[in-house]
């Protein structure tokens, strides 16, 4: 099974729930950290990610070319301008158009808000996600 998690800036989120993946399934999974800049892949990597690949034209051709079963990040990635600016018109189209599970964090920011989402703590939607991530085996 093969995971993409996309995430920027620090990765904070990225790297929570690279652990988490890690660490809770016994599922034969190979996680790819797409990082938006070199510090967030970077820190996914020392997180537990098997391949790590940062910038637009490196998360683009590999959305493009591979196979992947899900991909996991916050709301912003489909978004252009999303993560502070960090998400290009190119990736969120790409991440738009792949055919796979995208698990999207509702987080509440730059206005947008998704109703009928539960205000959960990343700790539970992170749990939520790997729930149903342990459901493919």
């Amino acid at each position: 099974m093969k995971v993409a998690v996309i995430d920027g800036q620090g990765a904070g989120l990225g790297k929570t729930i690279i652990k988490k993946l890690k660490k809770d399934t016994d599922l034969d999974v190979c996680v790819i950290a797409l990082g938006t800049n070199s510090l967030a892949m970077s820190n996914m990597v020392k997180s537990g990610a098997d391949i790590g690949l940062c910038g637009e034209d490196n998360i683009c051709n590999y959305l493009r070319n591979e196979e992947i079963d899900c991909l996991v990040g916050p709301i912003g990635i489909i978004c252009n301008g999303g993560i502070n600016g960090e998400v290009t018109s190119e990736i969120s189209n790409i991440i738009f158009q792949i055919e796979c599970t995208k698990y999207l964090f509702p987080l509440q920011k730059h206005g947008i808000y998704i109703p009928g989402t539960r205000n959960l703590q990343i700790k539970e939607i992170i749990e939520e996600i790997i729930l149903d991530i342990k459901s493919y085996d």
